[in-house]
């Protein structure tokens, strides 16, 4: 489909999970045209959520996430409420140290105590009694948050171009953008053979964000990844039930993490930025052994029930900032140019971000501007050529 009108207020670049979150958002604001565009079909595979479920949670590693999560669970709450279907599912949340983790607990204990966030320490076999699928040494400690659960990609991405379609916004898949341009206080966008103005432009592109801000002659230093998860065919798949059994997290490195039975017959685990680096263009849907060998024996030791015969593994892509904090601001150089990037753990966010993208391009500030500090484009570690990266979150 070729859209008619070729002046908006807002286009967005990229309909993922931000991208379709942002032009649900914009599309709430009275009178105002919004245009999304996506490079593939609506709902491809090629990106990061194409997926039953990811990890919602306010256990985080610092307070501006905190903070963020809680806007986060208000904000997919709205959807919900809107579209009339459930997005997140509340489960608790587990998080599990090992002795001498890589991962500080002190910096979650620390955020969720700063935010008045309740949470409880479980020692192993408090672990065990109340979830008797694990199988743990006496020296590890958990941290458990009853405000963690999983929230459904299928259904949020789904919902949010749904909803922005029905409030009037545009959406044209399979229709990739080749350039952007300033041009008299707009920006010309061309796009399948067309070129588009608008006030402002929302980019979404995750692991094509650097082919866009080629445009603004502006790189950032990413690591794309090919990462996978695997569902198990667990001996007692209900015992895994989202009512019986939580998300959680393995805080060390590598680091893992699981999420029960939802979507598929039998629960999920995965390893968190274990993949090989990769390009959009090169990587491919083949299942990693190495990761899967490394995720399968995590899953044998400590949750042997769960460690079935493999159901599916699916393979996504990760863009990783080097420090994996979030690309939330104005292009330098464009200032009505809005950049958002999930880093590899945007999902949870994507609502929301998206929300804030709109804000920060209509109305010039957000309600979350407080949290955004450490988003910024130009953050020192994204000027770097070859920054140190620490993906551990």
């Amino acid at each position: 489909m070729t859209p008619e009108r070729r002046e908006w207020d807002v286009v967005v670049v990229g309909l993922g999970a931000i991208g379709s979150a942002a032009a649900y958002w914009a599309a709430t604001r009275p009178g105002t045209r919004v245009l999304g565009l996506e490079q593939f079909e609506l709902g491809h595979a090629n990106g990061a959520s194409a997926d039953h479920s990811r990890i919602i949670r306010l256990s985080y590693h610092r307070p501006d996430y905190v903070r963020l999560a809680k806007r986060a669970f208000e904000t997919w709450a709205e959807v919900e409420a809107e579209v009339d279907e459930r997005i997140v599912t509340v489960t608790g949340g587990l998080d599990l140290w090992p002795a001498d983790p890589g991962i500080p607990m002190a910096d979650y204990t620390d955020s969720l105590a700063e935010e008045a966030v309740p949470f409880e320490i479980l020692d192993a076999g408090e672990v065990m009694r109340r979830w008797p699928q694990w199988r743990l040494p006496h020296d590890v400690t958990a941290l458990w948050q009853s405000r963690a659960g999983l929230a459904d990609p299928y259904r949020g991405n789904a919902a949010h171009r749904r909803l922005a379609t029905a409030r009037g916004a545009t959406l044209v898949d399979r229709t990739p953008v080749t350039a952007i341009r300033e041009a008299g206080g707009a920006y010309e966008v061309d796009a399948g053979g067309e070129t588009h103005v608008a006030g402002r432009v929302i980019l979404a592109t995750d692991a094509w964000t650097n082919d866009i801000l080629a445009s603004f002659d502006r790189r950032l230093p990413l690591t794309v990844t090919k990462e996978q998860v695997t569902y198990f065919e667990a001996s007692d798949p209900a015992a895994f039930a989202p009512d019986r059994f939580p998300v959680w997290i393995w805080m060390d490195e590598p680091s893992f993490y699981g999420i029960p039975t939802y979507g598929e017959a039998g629960p999920k685990a995965a390893q968190d930025a274990g993949g090989q680096p990769t390009t959009p263009e090169t990587r491919t849907f083949d299942r990693d052994e190495a990761m899967y060998g490394r995720v399968r024996r995590f899953v044998e030791t400590y949750l042997p029930d769960a460690a079935g015969p493999e159901l599916l593994t699916k393979t996504c892509l990760y863009t990783l900032t080097p420090d994996r904090d979030f690309v939330i601001d104005r292009v330098p150089e464009a200032p009505g140019v809005i950049v958002g990037l999930g880093a590899g753990h945007g999902f949870k966010f994507a609502s929301v971000l998206g929300r804030i993208l709109v804000e920060l391009a209509i109305d010039g500030g957000s309600p979350s501007e407080s949290e955004l500090g450490a988003f910024r484009i130009d953050r020192p570690i994204l000027l770097e050529r070859d920054p140190a990266t620490s993906w551990l979150v």
